[in-house]
C-alpha cells in the first residue's frame, strides 16, 4: 500500500512537471536562504567558542569610552593607571597597549596604507598576555620585537601576500617607512582572520613614543585575573576603584572595563539579534511557499475529482485520501528542501572562499548535523501543513457526486 502510494505520488508530480516544479522553487529559495543565514550564524558562534577557549575567561579589558577606535578618541590611560590596577586585590597581570592610526609606506614618495600601529611590550609574560588576547596568535615567521628593536618592526599577516595591503608582497629583511622613519621587518604574526587586525603594525613602545612623539598614552589594558577570581565581579571593582582613583562620577567615567566573557556575550547576544531578523526576512519567501503549495493541491484535487471517486467506490477509507494529498504535498516541500539545502550548502562555500580573500576568514560557514535534520523536517512540514486543507477537502468528496465532476 505504502509502495504503491509513493509511486502514484511520483506520478503525479511528473505529470503535472511544469507546476510542480514551480512549486519547488518556491520553498527551495526560502530554504536555501535560510540554510546559508543560520550556517553562518553558527559558524560565528563556533568561532566565538573558539576564540573564547584560546582567549581564556580569566581575562579583563580596559578601553575608553567615546566614538571611534581607541586611540583615535583623544581618551587615554596613563602608566599610573597601569600600575594602580596591578596592586588591585585579585589582578595578576596587567598590561597596557598603545594604539595609533597612520599612514605606512613602502616608498617615501610614494602614498601609503592608512593602518593601526600598536606598541608592544618586550616583556616575555606580558606580551603573552597580549598574544592570548588576540585568541592565542603568535609569531608566524621570524621572530617578535625585543628591548632595543627601535628600528624594526612586526607586521600582520596580510602584508605577506599581495595586494592584499601592498601590490606587492613583504618579506623578512624589507623596510617600511612610518612618519618617514625606516623600520626593518623581522616578524610577520599568525592570521587573526579579519582584514583589519591582519593589516596591523606592531613596534615597540619605546618606538611608538619617539615614532608619534607620545607619552604613556595608552589605548587599551589587558589584565589577567588571579586564580579563583570571577573576572565579572573584578570588572566591577576594578572600574569603581579607577573611577574613584580619577574622580569621576558614577556614570560619567571616561573608560569601561568589561570581562571577555562579558563582551562574548554581548557580541552574541548582537549576533543573535541580526541573524534572527535575517531568518525572519528569509521566512517570508517560505512563507508564500506554503501559500504555493497550497494552492497547487486545492488545483490537483479539482483536477483529479473523478480520481478520488473511482478510488472511493473501490473502497478508499477518507484517511487513504488525506494521506495521499497530505503526502504528496509534504513530498514536494521535501524535495524543495533537499535541493535548497544542496543550493545553500554550495552557495555558503563559495561565499566563505570569497570572504576569505578579502580577508575576513574567520566569517566562515558550520554546519551542524541538527541544522540539516532542522531543515528537512521543516521544508517537509511546510509542505504538509500547507497541504492538509486541501487534503482534508479531497477526502470529504462523496464518491457519486466526484464521479459526476466535469
Amino acid at each position: 500500500m505504502i509502495e504503491d502510494l509513493i509511486k502514484y505520488i511520483i506520478s503525479n508530480i511528473r505529470q503535472r512537471f511544469t507546476r510542480s516544479f514551480l512549486t519547488i522553487l518556491s520553498i527551495l529559495i526560502g530554504i536555501m536562504a535560510i540554510f546559508v543565514l543560520i550556517s553562518y550564524g553558527e559558524g560565528l558562534k563556533y568561532y566565538m567558542n573558539e576564540m573564547g577557549e584560546e582567549m581564556g575567561t580569566d581575562k579583563l579589558i580596559a578601553q575608553p569610552r567615546g566614538f571611534g577606535v581607541p586611540g583615535t578618541t583623544g581618551i587615554y590611560f596613563t602608566k599610573d593607571d597601569i600600575d594602580f590596577i596591578k596592586k588591585e586585590r585579585g589582578v595578576s597581570e596587567a598590561v597596557g597597549m598603545m594604539l595609533k592610526q597612520s599612514e605606512v609606506k613602502i616608498d617615501k614618495r610614494k602614498l601609503g596604507k592608512w593602518v593601526f600601529i600598536m606598541g608592544m611590550p618586550f616583556d616575555p609574560s606580558e606580551l603573552r598576555l597580549i598574544e592570548e588576547a588576540f585568541a592565542g596568535y603568535g609569531i608566524f615567521k621570524g621572530r617578535t620585537l625585543k628591548k632595543g628593536d627601535s628600528s624594526k618592526v612586526v607586521l600582520g599577516y596580510n602584508y605577506m601576500f599581495a595586494d592584499k595591503i601592498f601590490s606587492n608582497p613583504l618579506k623578512l629583511g624589507d623596510n617600511i617607512f612610518i612618519n618617514d622613519k625606516s623600520f626593518d621587518i623581522v616578524g610577520f604574526y599568525e592570521e587573526i582572520g579579519n582584514a583589519g587586525d591582519d593589516a596591523n603594525v606592531y613596534l615597540t613602545e619605546d618606538s611608538m613614543k619617539e615614532v608619534f612623539d607620545m607619552g604613556d598614552d595608552y589605548s587599551y589594558i589587558y589584565i589577567r585575573a588571579e586564580k579563583g577570581i570571577v573576572p565579572t565581579e573584578l570588572a566591577d571593582r576594578l572600574e569603581e576603584k579607577l573611577r574613584k582613583k580619577k574622580g569621576q562620577k558614577e556614570g560619567e567615567e571616561d573608560f569601561y572595563i568589561m570581562s571577555f566573557e562579558q563582551l562574548m556575550e554581548t557580541f552574541g547576544t548582537v549576533l543573535l539579534v541580526l541573524n534572527s531578523i535575517l531568518v525572519i526576512i528569509a521566512g517570508i519567501s517560505v512563507v508564500v511557499a506554503a501559500v504555493n503549495i497550497m494552492n497547487t493541491m486545492y488545483t490537483a484535487v479539482l483536477e483529479r475529482t473523478k480520481e478520488i471517486g473511482i478510488m472511493k467506490s473501490i473502497g478508499a477509507k477518507n484517511s487513504t485520501i488525506l494521506m495521499m494529498f497530505f503526502f504528496e504535498s509534504g513530498f514536494l516541500g521535501l524535495i524543495g528542501g533537499s535541493i535548497g539545502m544542496l543550493l545553500g550548502y554550495g552557495l555558503a562555500k563559495l561565499g566563505a572562499m570569497a570572504i576569505a580573500a578579502a580577508g575576513y576568514s574567520f566569517l566562515r560557514p558550520y554546519f551542524p548535523w541538527w541544522l540539516i535534520v532542522g531543515c528537512l523536517v521543516f521544508s517537509f512540514m511546510v509542505g504538509a501543513v500547507s497541504g492538509y486543507f486541501p487534503a482534508k477537502a479531497a477526502s470529504r468528496l462523496k464518491p457519486v457526486d466526484a464521479l459526476r465532476y466535469e
